[in-house]
């Protein structure tokens, strides 16, 4: 998943801050919308992430909470009893009250950390983009991204 593994500004050589001329809203209004189409067009995004991480990203983009089955079955144990056979029923009786949804939301979370982790995800929060490039530490979205298009488009 290399070539980008660090977490950092992009170095860019000193002659080229003399010419530097910041952008105007209206020229980063379009910059961001010609990132989102540049988005949509990629193959796969897929943003891995906790609770602890949180990232801004565009409605579309998969994001995935590694911790998120966690949460969802330890708001399933909240206030068990103390025996086993007592927690248990609790536990079922908890599932089937919320029906599909609730199974579904708990198969999706775990199916979720399987995909993390086949992707071999090291650090929080990961921006992938088609099974191959990859950004770590980077809660912006749109920003990973573009930066990982800037690397594509300059590549021999």
């Amino acid at each position: 998943m290399a070539p980008f593994h660090r977490h950092g500004d992009l170095r860019m050589p000193a002659s080229s801050l003399l010419h530097f001329q910041p952008p105007t809203i209206a020229a980063m209004a379009v910059l961001g919308t010609v990132l989102l189409v540049s988005m949509s067009a990629a193959a796969d995004v897929l943003v891995v992430t906790d609770n602890q991480h949180p990232v801004q990203a565009p409605a579309g983009v998969r994001v995935v909470e590694l911790d998120r089955a966690a949460r969802l079955e330890a708001d399933l144990a909240i206030g068990l009893p103390n025996t086993p056979d007592a927690a248990s029923a609790v536990v079922q009786q908890r599932l089937r009250a919320g029906g599909d949804a609730l199974q579904q939301r708990l198969a999706q979370a775990w199916q979720d950390v399987a995909d993390a982790w086949s992707l071999g995800v090291t650090k929080l929060p990961a921006v992938v983009v088609d099974r191959r490039y990859v950004i770590y530490g980077e809660p912006d979205v749109v920003r990973a991204v573009a930066r990982i298009k800037a690397f594509q488009d300059h590549r021999p």
